[in-house]
């Protein structure tokens, strides 16, 4: 084995010295033997691949090859050019055979093949390999998105992953490397046509010198050796041109190209059948040649014939048809049942923004992802779940959208060569750029170029870069809904990542006082009003205290929320203090005598003008605030929060209200105003 490691290298050197080295008649005709059976060879092995990448030694050998020619052609001419015509065995036979007396003839058909292989094939393959190339590699940020998306969802390993990008990595540099290498074949077929002109021109002056014969005989002698070696270079270097043709026209398949073309080309037996009748037709025509053209339309029918009654049985039993591969998976009913997951979050992108993500490309999209899951985890004790990234042909390129559970639920777009500028004031906006709004918030905004970056600073505007302001708007609508994110598969971790460091608790209260749905709805009303459940231990503990008698988990979330008072104030508190609105103690009144208790729980049932009094005074006290608090707080009883935040929910869904009880001691409370009614 060890002597064939350098064979190559060797090889490749050989061929070197073929270009330098006189080789004998009889070698000259073994090394165009060995080059027609190579070309051969080269040609039935694209035949029988099923994707181009089998064979990615094929740019590399289309230069060695053609190298191998131009060794050739130089050793030939210089035997023609020193040896009286004389290049070999079988140069004269070849040309002798197409010649055949004529020389203007063997010419022509020289040059025929020469134009064939330079204009039709070799430049319909450059042309194909060129197109081949740039697409793959515009498809490359969205193959590598979707290789992350499926590692970070779980589909593939890490091994998987990485063998994936290897394919796309070696398909890639495959295809620019085919349109590189066909320019190989171009410049052989313009090299033969001059090889040609100096083997004539050359042989019948070194002939005419030498006094070698008449000029009738030189020309017959060197027009029979021309024409020989420029077929047996020419035949050879277009069955490789063929063959690059078929790599950079052969779509990656399960079958060879063989396979397909006979499943394909002859599973319509019908369609043979009418060009059989169209055959015949042509017999018609006065002068036609009849017995040859209803030879071949009885050949076409006769075919079709055939096909036909083979494929009958399957096309008579309709009732049962046969199943394709696709129909044969989804046989299996568990394989229907994939069908039906759907990803938690989902975010689509359009194909301007595949650089942003795809991390191949130096796109930070997926460690901001990890990074927010970090800090939200820490922030409010919620693990986010994975986030799959797919690019989508239904968006516009700079838009991307979100998706929770299979729904869109919010959509936005970026200026990938821009920055989002927030002007300090509307009345220090003075960057020109494009109008648009903050998708995450909904401010007016600009998106400003480059250019125009330290301009905008210098005036005072906020900058965000492209990729934050995706991550920014993710996160928002993952703090939105995160409410509906927290399914019992994670609350179920949730309580397995407390055990470890409390289990007795655990075990205590889980499940023989509470149940772990009963835990996951008060997590979800907690994470619904932007409550952190990081602390869960003393959740845990509040609601084993209450509930074996309070079956209400509106009842149970407001004595969860008393408990977390401290992780409250913190959370809605500025610098120690906290500006509110108060409730007046008779819209107090008037909310709890409206409240209507069932087995099931309560509910708040108001008349509608009393609701429209109450919601027209939040209204003007909350827009006398508005300019100096960011989120507005009203500050309740405990027993009329809930029901006083339901009915403001309706109108106000970003106000948060908080009861007394839920106000830290050492936080101020300052009142700027209170809802009231006459």
């Amino acid at each position: 084995m060890k002597l064939f490691n350098n064979a190559v290298s060797a090889l490749v050197v050989a061929i070197i010295f073929l270009l330098i080295i006189p080789l004998p008649t009889f070698v000259l005709d073994l090394m165009f033997i060995i080059n027609l059976a190579l070309s051969f060879v080269i040609l039935l092995t694209t035949l029988n691949i099923k994707e181009p990448l089998e064979f990615s030694i094929f740019p590399s050998l289309l230069l060695m090859t053609t190298l191998f020619r131009i060794a050739l052609n130089v050793s030939s001419t210089r035997k023609i050019l020193t040896n009286h015509g004389d290049a070999g065995a079988v140069i004269k036979t070849f040309g002798e055979f197409v010649v055949q007396g004529n020389v203007i003839v063997g010419f022509i058909i020289f040059l025929i093949l020469v134009l064939v292989q330079f204009i039709v094939i070799t430049k319909g393959s450059e042309r194909v390999a060129e197109v081949s190339a740039r697409f793959t590699l515009d498809a490359m940020p969205g193959k590598q998105m979707a290789i992350d998306a499926d590692l970070n969802s779980g589909v593939i390993d890490e091994e998987q992953a990485r063998k994936r990008r290897l394919d796309i990595q070696r398909s890639s540099d495959f295809f620019g490397s085919m349109d590189g290498a066909t320019k190989f074949v171009k410049g052989d077929s313009i090299l033969s046509i001059i090889t040609t002109f100096v083997n004539l021109i050359g042989g019948f002056l070194v002939g005419m010198i030498n006094g070698e014969g008449s000029m009738t005989e030189l020309l017959q002698i060197y027009a029979i050796s021309t024409v020989g070696d420029g077929l047996m270079s020419q035949i050879p270097s277009l069955i490789i041109s063929v063959a690059t043709g078929m790599i950079v026209t052969h779509s990656s398949s399960d079958f060879s190209l063989n396979d397909d073309v006979t499943k394909q080309f002859l599973s319509q037996p019908r369609v043979l059948m009418l060009a059989s009748g169209a055959m015949a037709c042509l017999s018609l025509l006065p002068g036609f040649p009849v017995v040859q053209v209803l030879t071949v339309s009885v050949f076409l029918f006769s075919m079709g014939l055939l096909l036909s009654r083979r494929v009958m049985p399957r096309v008579a039993a309709e009732e049962t048809p046969q199943l394709t591969p696709e129909a044969e998976f989804y046989r299996n009913i568990d394989n229907v049942y994939g069908l039906l997951n759907i990803e938690q979050v989902e975010m689509q992108f359009g194909y301007s923004l595949l650089p942003l993500v795809d991390a191949g490309n130096g796109g930070s999209f997926l460690d901001r992802v990890v990074m927010f899951r970090k800090q939200f985890a820490i922030e409010m004790g919620m693990v986010v779940p994975t986030v799959k990234l797919t690019d989508s042909g239904q968006l516009n390129p700079n838009q991307y959208a979100i998706r929770l559970k299979g729904e869109e639920v919010a959509r936005g777009d970026i200026l990938v060569d821009h920055f989002l500028a927030l002007a300090p004031s509307e009345s220090e906006d003075v960057i020109d750029g494009i109008e648009t709004v903050d998708p995450a918030f909904g401010i007016p905004a600009k998106w400003i170029s480059e250019d125009k970056k330290i301009k905008a600073e210098m005036s005072g505007y906020t900058l965000i870069d492209p990729v934050s302001v995706i991550i920014t708007h993710l996160s928002e609508i993952i703090r939105r809904y995160a409410y509906e994110l927290l399914n019992r598969q994670e609350v179920n971790n949730m309580i397995a990542n407390l055990r470890k460091t409390n289990e007795a608790m655990v075990n205590d209260t889980i499940p023989n006082l509470v149940s772990v749905g009963d835990l996951q709805k008060v997590l979800c009303n907690l994470l619904r009003e932007n409550v952190p459940v990081r602390d869960l231990e003393t959740i845990l503990e509040t609601m084993a205290d209450y509930a074996p008698t309070i079956k209400d988990i509106d009842m149970l979330t407001e004595y969860v929320r008393q408990a977390l008072k401290r992780t409250i104030s913190r959370r809605f508190a500025e610098a120690g203090q906290i500006k509110v609105i108060t409730l007046d103690a008779n819209v107090e009144n008037l909310i709890m005598g409206a409240v209507k208790r069932t087995e099931s729980g309560s509910y708040l049932a108001l008349d509608t003008k009393t609701i429209q009094r109450i919601i027209a005074s939040a209204n003007q006290e909350l827009s006398k605030i508005k300019d100096l608090v960011q989120n507005p707080i009203v500050l309740t009883s405990p027993i009329v929060r809930v029901y006083f935040k339901k009915l403001v929910d309706q109108f106000y869904p970003d106000t948060v209200v908080l009861s007394f009880n839920e106000v830290d001691g050492n936080t101020q409370i300052q009142a700027l105003g209170a809802i009231a009614i006459d």
